[in-house]
């Protein structure tokens, strides 16, 4: 184990954090004997930007062309790539990705959430995160030429549902 380990306090902590074993150190969770069942969870986040830059999206005049459908492609791949993305995260057989777009004018942004579904023996947290934040970087990445200065923020888990922790909603 290293120093830094042993003076972070993280094998104490091992104990309660699932994805440290008894030394401290990174561990995959092992959930082979967890029962199969229906987990969703949605997630969401913001990219606020100017209104020229709203306005070029909503009314489909960006040169880049149908900035929202690459977005959600974007995604809805990158749901489905999180345990690769994420070295914790055990690969999904994910049965629903969806990934959904809301101007906001008055506030000058795009709220992006997301859905992820499955049947399977771990939560899908993770994958609805990464749905919204890869969908919030592909909107950066296609608009930056003309609103460099755009931002995101406020991505989170908003619910979770299944599994033997059973139902979570944010705010609760």
């Amino acid at each position: 184990m290293s120093s830094w380990t042993k003076q972070s306090g993280l094998k104490e902590q091992a104990n309660t954090l699932s994805h440290l074993n008894a030394q401290g150190e990174a561990n995959m969770v092992d959930v082979t004997e967890k029962a199969m069942t229906s987990r969703s969870a949605t997630a969401q986040g913001y990219i606020k930007m100017s209104a020229k830059t709203l306005a070029l999206i909503t009314t489909g005049k960006h040169k880049k062309g149908d900035v929202f459908a690459v977005a959600r492609i974007a995604g809805i791949q990158a749901a489905k790539q999180c345990s690769n993305l994420i070295p914790l995260c055990h690969p999904l057989m994910l049965s629903k990705v969806q990934v959904d777009f809301q101007a906001d004018n008055e506030n000058s942004q795009v709220k992006v959430s997301s859905l992820c579904r499955l049947t399977g023996q771990t939560g899908v947290e993770m994958e609805a995160l990464t749905a919204v934040s890869v969908a919030c970087l592909t909107l950066f990445d296609m608009c930056k030429a003309v609103d460099p200065a755009m931002e995101i923020h406020g991505i989170k888990v908003l619910t979770k549902a299944g599994g033997k922790s059973g139902d979570w909603q944010a705010g609760e």
